[in-house]
């Protein structure tokens, strides 16, 4: 098999389920860190975040396109209650199935913990381009738990990726939540 940096390795990050899930753990992540940890880690050429869009956030997207994310954006809208709900769930599907489809990506790496994606980490492993789920905290879905394959808890490593200053933003601080 071919050095891992031959590779086009590709990042789908689902940038609430993150958010959350690191926050649920008690912590903020370090955007910038984690963006270099990816490429030092896995080899991530490119790491897409998807991401509900909220104009009056655009220093935080400003923000992690200079952390190296790519950023796709999913429009938000409003439930009952006013809260900005913003699903990228079958964006990120899409976009990794197009991407294979497409021969864009040789290995893909999952960033969620979210048992939605179950179908798409299948997929991936029948075409042999499935590398790894990272889950953001430890409350991984049993759906993608019971796949048999490699899953890296955050958790393991907070201490290279919490957020030591309170001047970086972070994704979805933003209040969109998970959801349609």
């Amino acid at each position: 098999m071919p050095e891992q940096k031959n590779f086009k390795n590709f990042a789908y990050i689902d940038g609430a389920n993150l958010h959350k899930g690191v926050a649920d753990l008690g912590w903020k992540l370090d955007y910038g860190r984690f963006r270099i940890w990816l490429k030092e880690k896995y080899s991530v050429e490119r790491a897409y975040l998807f991401i509900g869009l909220v104009p009056k956030h655009k220093d935080l997207y400003t923000f992690l396109q200079e952390a190296g994310f790519t950023l796709i954006f999913k429009e938000t809208t409003y439930d009952g209650s006013g809260k900005v709900k913003g699903n990228c769930d079958a964006d990120l599907v899409l976009k990794a199935t197009r991407d294979y489809y497409e021969e864009a990506v040789s290995q893909a790496i999952l960033v969620s913990n979210d048992g939605d994606y179950a179908g798409l980490v299948s997929f991936w492993k029948e075409k042999n381009v499935f590398r790894t789920l990272i889950s953001p905290n430890d409350k991984c879905s049993f759906l993608l738990r019971k796949q048999n394959i490699p899953i890296v808890y955050l958790s393991t490593q907070k201490s290279n990726l919490i957020r030591k200053s309170h001047k970086e933003k972070a994704p979805d601080g933003d209040g969109t939540s998970q959801g349609s």
